[in-house]
């Protein structure tokens, strides 16, 4: 295998395939920073451009603009409080924070550390344990998924702030707004008020730009002329020290794993990943009132653990053919049309081109960490542009990618409704993060629990006989009795 690995570094270290890595992470990264336009879309893209080129080339680009796409989401997130793709939606919790602090770029270079070593964790998982991964994968059914998602919803209590009783509300909401749309089972449609346009219910993007960026934009506006509106502070340090990195470290390494074991199950992906490891990092930390507020170590754990799963998707994607979220589908697709089918026989008939990729996905760090700092440089400028310009500039930008979502003025209207709900909600002090993780998960949750009990004939005895449902369970009810220490549920 090692001997197979320094082939691969010899295909893929010539100016052809390094060029292809540094076109592909420099597009994603671009793309991922403007809210809307996500890690898949670039992938989407980019693969035009790859019909002429050698497999390994055109992996090579297409593993670029996926890296790049899940790192350039938290920039958005941490500079304008909205989240730039799916996999950022835990950064911005304590980022945007400390923007507000004039910590931008030291956020910013969290992310990035965080993002590559989260990304070596999730290469050396693929190379070395991905056959173990996959079978333990395989494990997973329609119990195990229930299991894994109601222990997923002790989340919420993490970051509820100071009141449980209005986190469990926003989480209602979160699942009410999910349930738009087509029943996952039968097919019939729920919520939608005879709309055609809510068939397919509410895009996540669309939710998390209005919900987040556009309620950010109306709270400072209504705050001008009041003294309340919160001022950024230029950004004085565009890096971070060794002692961040080191007292983060081990959040890091707790977040890479997390990131590997939820990356490598199909159907998941990385926000769920983002905010388990998020509340992980608050669990075990001996300041979990920090939290929220700025806290360096709740960036390193959302970003290690989404850019682990970059890696971790392709676990299942390579040994099984079977891609585990809308990105790894995509990029199935650039794998077959320059012939290569993924599954057993791919490791035996192309070896040489599975561990150039091997290879490319190392390089690709490398470039990331460099396109990256030179990144950080460029957007810790927005600090310095003053309100009344920045957030018009980031009203249309929100907007504009809203619409190149499905390319519908609907979404965009959708946006503005979120946009005023968020307002009214933060204006009395209701926590959005969970209504968003109650959202994320509702659709992957409801459809386990139905199938669950659809096999079992209604018996829940079935969540207490499969070894891994009951794992999660016990995981769930620990997380339940960590929260009972640390909130009071009638608090209000």
């Amino acid at each position: 295998m090692l001997i197979d690995l320094v082939h691969g570094f010899g295909a893929i270290m010539t100016f052809q395939n390094i060029a292809a890595i540094f076109v592909g992470v420099i597009f994603g990264t671009g793309l991922g920073a403007l809210p809307g336009l996500t890690a898949t879309m670039g992938i989407a893209l980019v693969i035009p451009l790859t019909y002429t080129l050698s497999p390994i080339t055109a992996f090579s680009m297409l593993l670029g603009a996926y890296k790049g796409g899940t790192y350039g989401g938290s920039i958005p997130a941490i500079l304008i409080n909205t989240p730039g793709t799916p996999a950022a939606a835990a950064t911005f919790l304590d980022g945007f924070p400390m923007a507000q602090k004039g910590e931008a770029g030291r956020a910013m270079a969290m992310a990035l550390w965080a993002s590559i070593i989260g990304d070596i964790f999730g290469t050396l998982a693929l190379i070395f344990c991905s056959v173990w991964i996959s079978q333990f994968a395989l494990k997973f059914g329609p119990t195990e998924y229930a299991s894994l998602i109601i222990f997923s919803l002790t989340i919420v209590a993490s970051v509820s702030g100071e009141s449980l009783l209005k986190g469990i509300i926003m989480a209602a909401v979160g699942f009410l707004i999910a349930m738009v749309g087509l029943d996952p089972m039968m097919g019939t449609l729920r919520l939608t008020f005879s709309s055609i346009y809510l068939t397919n219910g509410f895009n996540l993007i669309v939710v998390m730009i209005g919900m987040f960026a556009v309620s950010e934009i109306l709270m400072q506006a209504s705050n001008i002329g009041s003294g309340e509106n919160i001022s950024y502070i230029p950004s004085a340090k565009a890096r971070i020290s060794w002692t961040d990195l080191k007292e983060s470290f081990g959040t890091i390494i707790r977040g890479s794993i997390i990131g590997v074991i939820i990356g490598a199950i199909p159907g998941l992906g990385a926000t769920p990943a983002a905010y388990m490891s998020y509340a992980e990092a608050k669990r075990t930390s001996k300041h979990p009132e920090t939290f929220g507020k700025g806290e360096i170590k709740g960036v390193a754990a959302t970003e290690s653990a989404n850019n682990a799963t970059c890696s971790a998707t392709m676990i299942p994607l390579l040994t099984l053919g079977v891609p585990g979220n809308v990105t790894a589908a995509v990029l199935l697709g650039g794998l077959m049309i320059h012939g290569l089918i993924p599954g057993p026989a791919l490791f035996r008939e192309h070896a040489d081109v599975i561990y150039a990729i091997f290879a490319g996905l190392f390089v690709s760090g490398v470039v990331l960490f460099i396109v990256g700092t030179q990144a950080i440089k460029v957007f810790s400028l927005m600090t310095k542009i003053p309100q009344p310009i920045l957030f018009p500039i980031t009203l249309i930008l929100c907007c504009v990618g809203t619409y190149g979502v499905n390319s519908s003025f609907f979404d965009v209207g959708v946006m503005g409704v979120f946009g005023l709900l968020g307002y009214f909600l933060r204006r009395h002090n209701f926590p959005l993060p969970p209504l968003l993780i109650a959202f994320i998960l509702e659709p992957i949750g409801e459809r386990a629990i139905r199938q669950t009990l659809s096999l079992s004939d209604g018996n829940l005895s079935i969540f207490f006989t499969r070894p891994i449902s009951l794992f999660f369970l016990i995981l769930a009810v620990i997380g339940i009795l960590i929260t009972k220490k640390y909130h009071v549920i009638d608090e209000e």
